[in-house]
């Protein structure tokens, strides 16, 4: 089956004409955050008042390389006094600028396809902090009961060992320790960890060569450049810190030479065999775009030699993937390394759990088309919606990549609210050098760290509107008087008459901006493909996959 047979025909539904600045929602229905579930109030009240930020805005998510007064020993000490969980699993490593979450959910869907329990720790979550920890064999979110249980078992033992440390414990170091206890207490047989922004001050980086089966280092990008050191050398070397003595690292990429070489060097020093997930010995295609268990999906073949042995050498043909892009058919290839690396160590894996896992990976807002049921409960009925938490240059060229390799002939209208420590600029210029846009609503959504991390919706159209200039792109902005004369004194099909000039709205109100969107979306395209994509960070697309959970 086709993916177009997904995607609900767009009709034109204005009957009549609206002007813009009067138009009012179809219905009441707002967007709104998710409420975290009422057993847990008790530790997340607990997490959340130990969250700390620095003056920048950035924050301490601490026990990051954010965090300047980040001490590993204060982590060492926590873990001894919660009876050093990391003892009693053997885990793998994951750091890197993009492709954690994504690597992460392959190779712990791999391991389980096989029968082994798993525990997963990654960051953030997009509706609930349960999210962060998946245990067992079904790799579901620990349940509220179980963790609630837990965290009033070790309160205790937390409060103790804050006092110890002159109240330096942070949210992402008690976060990963009550990790590490949960998958001790669940008697995980290995557990896959994502750092955070970094990797050697990092609070999960307290595990020792002993407790490692292997380390992961997807990509490296200049994100989070203040926090890291400021050159993508000083962000290198700040992932290559989760690299132990003696045990082998895969190196996603590809890289740029000099970060190949800064990596491998680390790699060198620690006598730790390098597996490469972007060599000759990884030759991977996308073959065409269908469906696979009801979702979007590319299918792909995937052959991967590591050396001339069986277990190192795998061959995957018409592997289906339901992450699209060639982004993630990467981050398959890096999990698939990895298995085979395990299974080298003498890990149980066959190449049929391999396919299994990977074709059983979804995760939310990762170039997410929505279904027409949940588009209606949105109120934007009839329209074709993809949600991507891209955020950073490079990510908005893989989600463009991505949607023109889905649907070439789309028309595109986008909804966007950004963290202040982005660089908006870069991503402004790579949508608008990309497809054609017919609309960019810039908006606000509350990103974690509080009202000083979320950028405004004027200061993001801003940026559009320079980024437009740079370009030599036309764009109709609602700073300029012929917007106000067409919008405010005409109406929403007076689009039309705009001669297809991008236009470029402030709208502080997500609610409001996804229906403008979409509104002049289908009054643009009538008969053809248009898709709403709403993007620029995972807080945005959390929020509205949160109204779809209300």
């Amino acid at each position: 089956m086709k993916i177009r047979k997904l995607i609900v025909s767009q009709r034109s539904t204005l009957t009549h004409r609206k002007p813009l600045s009067n138009f009012q929602l179809e219905s009441k229905q707002c967007l709104s955050s998710y409420t975290e579930e009422p057993e847990l109030e008790g530790f997340s009240q607990f997490i959340d008042s130990l969250k700390n930020y620095e003056k920048s805005g950035v924050p301490k998510d601490a026990g990051t390389d954010s965090d300047d007064g980040f001490d590993l020993g204060r982590m060492k000490r926590l873990m001894t006094r919660l009876g050093n969980p990391l003892s009693n699993f053997k885990s793998v490593h994951i750091a890197g600028t993009k492709g954690k979450g994504s690597t992460a959910a392959y190779l712990s869907n791999i391991l389980r396809s096989e029968g082994y329990s798993v525990g997963c720790y990654t960051s953030p979550h997009m509706l609930s902090i349960r999210e962060r920890m998946s245990v067992g064999k079904m790799g579901k979110p620990v349940s509220s009961n179980a963790l609630n249980c837990l965290f009033h078992s070790i309160k205790r033992s937390l409060n103790e060992a804050i006092v110890l440390e002159n109240g330096c414990l942070s949210h992402f170091e008690v976060l990963t320790a009550v990790a590490f206890a949960l998958f001790a207490q669940e008697n995980v047989d290995i557990a896959i960890i994502e750092a955070g922004l970094g990797g050697a001050r990092d609070a999960t980086n307290v595990i020792s060569s002993s407790e490692l089966d292997a380390s992961i280092i997807t990509t490296i990008g200049e994100e989070h450049l203040a926090a890291l050191g400021g050159s993508l050398e000083s962000i290198a070397m700040a992932k290559a810190g989760i690299i132990k003595h003696g045990r082998p690292v895969i190196l996603g990429g590809p890289f740029l030479p000099h970060i190949d070489r800064i990596l491998r060097d680390r790699a060198s020093s620690m006598f730790s065999p390098i597996v490469s997930a972007s060599d000759a010995g990884a030759r991977t295609s996308i073959k065409g775009i269908g469906t696979f268990k009801g979702r979007p999906s590319q299918c792909c073949d995937l052959v991967i030699e590591l050396d001339h042995g069986s277990q190192s050498s795998i061959e995957l043909c018409d592997l289906n993937l339901s992450m699209l892009g060639t982004h993630q058919l990467q981050n398959a290839v890096t999990a698939t390394c990895a298995a085979l690396c395990l299974r080298n160590q003498g890990w149980r894996i066959s190449n049929g759990s391999i396919r299994a896992g990977l074709e059983n990976t979804f995760l939310p807002g990762r170039s997410q088309f929505l279904t027409s049921k949940e588009a209606q409960k949105l109120g934007l009925s009839g329209s074709t919606v993809l949600v991507d938490g891209a955020h950073t240059k490079d990510s908005a060229k893989a989600l463009l990549e991505t949607i023109q390799t889905t649907f070439p002939d789309s028309r595109l209208a986008i909804v966007v609210a950004m963290a202040s420590d982005k660089d908006h600029l870069a991503f402004a210029r790579e949508f608008l050098s990309g497809k054609q846009l017919e609309a960019v609503f810039l908006t606000e959504a509350d990103i974690a760290g509080g009202t000083s991390r979320t950028t405004s919706a004027t200061a993001l159209r801003d940026c559009w509107i320079q980024a437009s200039r740079e370009l030599g792109i036309e764009v109709l902005h609602n700073r300029m008087t012929r917007y106000r004369e067409l919008f405010e004194d005409n109406f929403i099909s007076s689009t039309r008459d705009s001669k297809h000039e991008t236009i470029v709205a402030a709208q502080n109100s997500l609610s409001d901006s996804l229906r403008f969107a979409n509104q002049i979306l289908r009054e643009r395209t009538r008969n053809e493909l248009g898709i709403l994509v709403v993007t620029g960070s995972l807080h945005i697309v959390s929020l509205v996959l949160a109204s779809l959970n209300r």
